[in-house]
């Protein structure tokens, strides 16, 4: 019987350790494919068949060891560098990794972005067809990759706070389909050089603060391009320089761990017991992974060889982690070199055939593109349309291309159609030009907004509804009962900011509704907007449905970057892959000072193109326009009038369930005369200019755009232009911005200019900042008087 036992015992050790030895083996086979990857990706690019590229080289083993740990339910918010761990985890394949690089626009080819997004940016699918959000607990998700320096960071602290919020929320435990408990850590992977960005320092302290599951993976390769770490980091070490933030019995915090990367088996230990430690305490973690190497220097754009001495270069070489696995798995007898060699040259077989298998699916379609204008530009010729032989030349340019691209057909077809002028035999080459242009703009221009049925551009408004009883109460009252209802019925609504939980914000919509619905559901931030944001981004990824607010209108331009990067592009990048339902709620417009007066609509406008910018004119309407919003999966602004929150309004029975048509302006006043064209708090300044106006025999047509994106989508103020002949375009902010945006949408993308009788006319604020006070007031914004001399005048011209 212990003979037995015993040969049990050791058929069991044997058991184990042949696993073990199976399990470093296919580690390094992928660390030798990664690597390999990296190689020839930096070759493709060099010989001209890819644009750019940046590769993961160096990180291989260190992006093994963390992807051991990272369990379905998991999200990764990284960078341009994360291939290993993409690999490793099985949501990224050598060949995807191909396709992106050489931007194949297939998703079947690129999944990932359609080749809009440099190599390494992947993501998984997050929601399907219909606009659903996935079961993400059972898959390893990857939130899209960005490229801007410490992007990723923002994000993540959203991404890790939603499980916190999935844990501790019971309104939220019948949502298994996101979340197992909050089990789930979010990933998150930066340079050491990014480090020195606001947006680390300013996430790391949220996620101290805020106790989620978030771990941060720094690779320290000691630059940051040619910019060595002493001039980047405080003591030249970002652990050492964050000791203050590391947690302490009784303190909030996180913890701190420095390894090595080419310590394949102490990393693989250290990580183990961290990432299970944060599951269970959701205690945040930064991982300092030091010694890691750049084999092949920052991107294809330089080489490392013009800032690092030959001994770096040396030490690079001799404490490569690839290499120091192999040393490591020899001196541990786990395999022989005759194993080992055979494991390289097979990773390089598979590297080699996937790229060669990428390319073909890529160039294929160019060239059967290619072929078919050569044919028609042929005929051309044969046919003597080409007098001058200039299109003989655009054919053999075109011709001898060995890698073209789309846009060089485009442009043979055009210089033959320009050499051709009105030759009836051109015909058949301006339908394939037109057809090649037309797929071309539709390649890549479309996910700018959602396509499911959850677009929010599907909903159309809904009439209000009054009691007889419906009592008239102030803005602020009215979002209170409209937030209060909300909450009531929709248990993925969360809000948050500064002031927005104990006090219910700075204007008391949310008063009293923390008390109600818990400090999960409607809670407090620091002054922290850039993260306020990102963390809002991260909680609309993970299938809630956040609204962040941001207290002043001006204060957007800290988390500006994270709109116009992330929230903004994500849809579009994904190629609807990944939503971003998140609103933004803010304030602005008329008021007193620099700070808390703003309205860079223009700002906003030409920059969060893939949101919806939404600029209600009173509360009512702001309730209506949340209700649009929350029906999609499209992110949005939605900037409420600052001095609206004393006035009047009607309570409307139906406020929970009333939505507003983006897009869709509304005629407050019927006139004959002149359309005025704005929206938010100047209407009520133009409605007293408009009551002077009519004195003197002025008919003027007011128009409420309601939305800035999207913009008239019926071109309704065209219609009122056709009848009146003038128009005039008043807004808040400075000259040319949202009113000059305006005035292009009409008089030259809805033709407006043919239905002049006179100069059409913008009236705005001053180029300087609103001055305090009201005579600063006054004469920084449109006053009634300024309206009323500028109607008049053009309605004597």
């Amino acid at each position: 019987m212990e003979n037995s036992t015993h040969n049990q015992s050791l058929a069991g050790e044997k058991l184990s350790f042949d696993k073990f030895r199976e399990e470093v083996l296919k580690d390094y086979r992928l660390a030798c494919e990664s690597r390999e990857a990296s190689l020839l990706g930096r070759k493709e690019v060099l010989t001209g068949k890819a644009k750019f590229g940046i590769f993961g080289d160096g990180k291989e083993v260190a992006q093994i060891a963390a992807s051991k740990f990272f369990q379905p339910g998991d999200f990764l918010s990284g960078y341009y560098r994360d291939q290993t761990i993409a690999f490793a985890t099985g949501q990224a394949t050598v060949e995807e990794f191909f396709s992106q690089l050489y931007a194949d626009p297939d998703t079947a080819h690129d999944p990932h972005s359609g080749g809009r997004q440099m190599n390494s940016h992947f993501a998984t699918p997050i929601v399907d067809a219909q606009g659903e959000w996935l079961d993400l607990v059972n898959r390893k998700n990857i939130a899209a990759g960005l490229a801007p320096t410490a992007g990723q960071m923002p994000r993540a602290l959203g991404m890790a706070l939603a499980s916190k919020l999935f844990r501790h929320s019971d309104v939220l435990k019948h949502l298994t389909h996101l979340s197992n408990n909050g089990n789930e850590v979010c990933f998150c992977t930066i340079g050491d050089a990014s480090t020195s960005e606001g947006h680390f320092w300013e996430a790391l302290n949220a996620a101290g603060v805020l106790q989620i599951p978030l771990a941060v993976f720094v690779w320290d390769d000691g630059y940051g391009i040619s910019v060595p770490r002493r001039m980047q980091t405080i003591k030249g070490s970002i652990s050492e320089a964050m000791r203050g933030m590391q947690k302490k019995d009784n303190t909030n915090g996180f913890d701190i761990y420095k390894v090595k990367a080419w310590d394949y088996a102490g990393m693989c230990e250290v990580f183990e017991s961290a990432i299970r430690r944060m599951r269970e305490t959701h205690i945040p973690a930064l991982f300092h992974v030091e010694e890691v190497t750049q084999p092949q220097g920052h991107s294809t754009s330089g080489s490392h060889e013009r800032y690092k001495s030959p001994e770096r270069l040396a030490w690079e070489r001799e404490w490569d982690g690839n290499k120091k696995m192999r040393e490591w798995i020899l001196e541990n007898t786990l395999a022989s070199e005759e194993e080992l060699e055979e494991i390289e040259t097979r990773a390089k077989d598979m590297v080699r055939e996937s790229k060669q298998r990428a390319w073909e699916k890529y160039i294929v379609p160019v060239k059967q593109i290619v072929s078919k204008c050569l044919e028609l530009l042929d005929a051309l010729i044969s046919q003597g349309a080409d007098t001058s032989g200039e299109i003989a030349a655009a054919k053999n340019t075109l011709a001898s291309n060995r890698e073209p691209l789309r846009k060089d057909a485009i442009q043979a077809l055009h210089k033959a159609i320009q050499a051709a002028g009105d030759s009836p035999l051109i015909t058949e080459v301006k339908d394939m030009y037109q057809q090649l242009r037309k797929e071309g703009y539709a390649t890549y221009g479309s996910y700018l907004y959602d396509e499911s049925p959850k677009s929010p551009l599907k909903v159309t408004t809904t009439p209000l509804e009054f009691a007889s009883d419906s009592p008239m109460l102030n803005g602020y009252e009215i979002l209170n009962h409209y937030f209060d209802e909300l909450f009531a019925s929709n248990p993925k609504v969360l809000a948050f900011g500064e002031d927005v939980g104990k006090i219910g914000d700075v204007n008391q919509g949310f008063a009293g509704l923390q008390n109600k619905y818990g400090e999960n559901r409607i809670f407090d931030t620091s002054i922290r907007e850039l993260t306020i944001i990102g963390q809002g981004i991260g909680m609309a990824i993970r299938g809630l449905r956040p609204i962040a607010e941001i207290q002043y209108i001006d204060y957007m331009l800290y988390g500006l970057q994270q709109l116009s990067d992330n929230a903004s592009t994500l849809y579009w990048r994904t190629k609807g892959r990944q939503s971003c339902p998140l609103i933004v709620r803010t304030r602005g417009h008329r008021l007193e000072g620099i700070w808390h007066s703003g309205s860079p609509l223009g700002m906003m406008l030409h920059s969060l193109r893939g949101m919806h910018i939404c600029v209600p004119r009173n509360m009512v309407q702001a309730a209506g326009m949340y209700n649009t919003l929350l029906h999609g999966n499209d992110p949005a602004v939605v900037v409420e009038c600052l001095n609206g929150y004393r006035l009047k309004e009607r309570l409307p029975s139906n406020i929970v369930n009333y939505k507003v048509a983006l897009g869709v302006p509304e005629v407050l006043k019927e006139g004959t005369d002149i359309t005025i064209v704005s929206y938010g708090s100047v209407l009520r300044i133009i409605s007293e200019a408009a009551a002077i106006l009519e004195r003197s025999g002025i008919s003027c047509e007011i128009i409420d755009v309601q939305t800035l994106l999207p913009f008239d989508v019926n071109h309704m103020i065209l219609g009122s232009l056709k009848k009146t002949n003038r128009i005039v375009f008043i807004d808040e902010d400075v000259p040319g911005g949202a009113a000059g945006y305006m005035y292009n949408k009409v008089l030259e993308e809805q033709g407006g200019y043919r239905w002049l009788d006179v100069s059409p006319r913008t009236i705005t604020g001053q180029a300087h900042r609103p001055s305090y006070g009201s005579d600063g007031d006054y004469f920084s914004k449109p006053n009634v008087e300024q309206i009323v001399d500028v109607i008049q005048e053009m309605m004597s011209e």
